[in-house]
């Protein structure tokens, strides 16, 4: 496999999450990236991109700090979180696929005079990842898609009537869905700096007391497909960037149109690709 193929990285938290999303990748090679990190990276039909999957395990904490050791392995384009989470609208069923259009870290804050006050960080996800799922779901019939902000936080939330669920209709009221790693990702990808990021939640609970019951039903498993084949459609519509054109040597060179001249003021005329190469001074005679 070529090594100029364009990269996406895709990352997920589970063992089943990371099943789920392997299905769809073929002739898989094992790598181990510096912190002796493994990936399987192979190809994903249909598209122009070479996918780098890895397991991370649960919480922030850990996905910000392996996501960030991978990205610093591989010269990628963009990256994915796919995986399950819970519900925290009455209308976002179980099977759902939640596209997040921000991830809220929920943590932040302070507390006084018996209240907490909220500091919430945000980080959006990148629009070209987002059109192109809007573009992806439109034809998959059996997807119930939502493009709504995801709360993230280092909590297994299994009571409605819990505090934090309280918290989080009050303070974090647009949210649709809460999960564990996404905004580990999400600033791992933003301090990047150059990388476009989208995290893909599939529903398997309602973040209430029978999750339990429905983990054991085997709803963890389906929704995680349901976010690995939405993932997968996303990035058959991602374009990957035109890096020739993006390349310092190709804005050096000129537009998609062929190389052009520097445009000077005043009475300089440039020789370029001429018997003498540089700027020389001369006199305008009107010929």
């Amino acid at each position: 496999m070529p090594e100029t193929k364009p990269t996406v990285v895709v990352l997920t938290a589970l063992a089943l999450e990371y099943a789920a999303v392997r299905a769809h990748i073929t002739d898989r090679e094992e790598r181990i990236l510096p912190g002796r990190i493994p990936v399987e990276i192979g190809r994903l039909a249909d598209s122009p991109w070479r996918v780098a999957l890895a397991e991370l395990g649960e919480g922030a904490l850990n996905a910000a700090s392996l996501t960030t050791q991978i990205l610093t392995g591989l010269d990628a384009e963009a990256v994915l979180f796919v995986g399950i989470a819970g519900s925290l609208k009455k209308d976002i069923g179980i099977g759902d696929v939640v596209l997040g259009t921000k991830v809220y870290g929920i943590h932040g804050g302070k507390w006084a005079n018996g209240r907490f006050l909220s500091r919430p960080e945000a980080w959006h996800a990148s629009l070209p990842l987002v059109q192109a799922a809007r573009s992806a779901v439109r034809d998959m019939e059996d997807v119930r898609p939502h493009f709504k902000p995801i709360a993230a936080g280092d909590v297994v939330l299994a009571d409605a009537r819990a505090e934090i669920a309280a918290h989080l209709h009050e303070h974090y009221n647009d949210a649709a869905a809460i999960e564990m790693e996404g905004s580990g990702a999400a600033h791992a990808a933003h301090v990047n700096g150059q990388l476009d990021a989208l995290v893909v939640r599939g529903i398997s609970d309602r973040a209430d007391a029978r999750k339990s019951r429905g983990d054991a039903a085997g709803h963890q498993e389906r929704a995680a497909e349901q976010a690995a084949e939405v993932a997968m459609a996303v990035l058959r519509k991602h374009r990957p960037r035109d890096r020739a054109s993006s390349s310092p040597s190709a804005s050096a060179s000129g537009t998609e149109e062929g190389p052009q001249p520097p445009v000077y003021g005043g009475d300089h005329i440039h020789f370029e690709g001429g018997t003498f190469h540089g700027p020389v001074i001369g006199k305008i005679t009107g010929r």
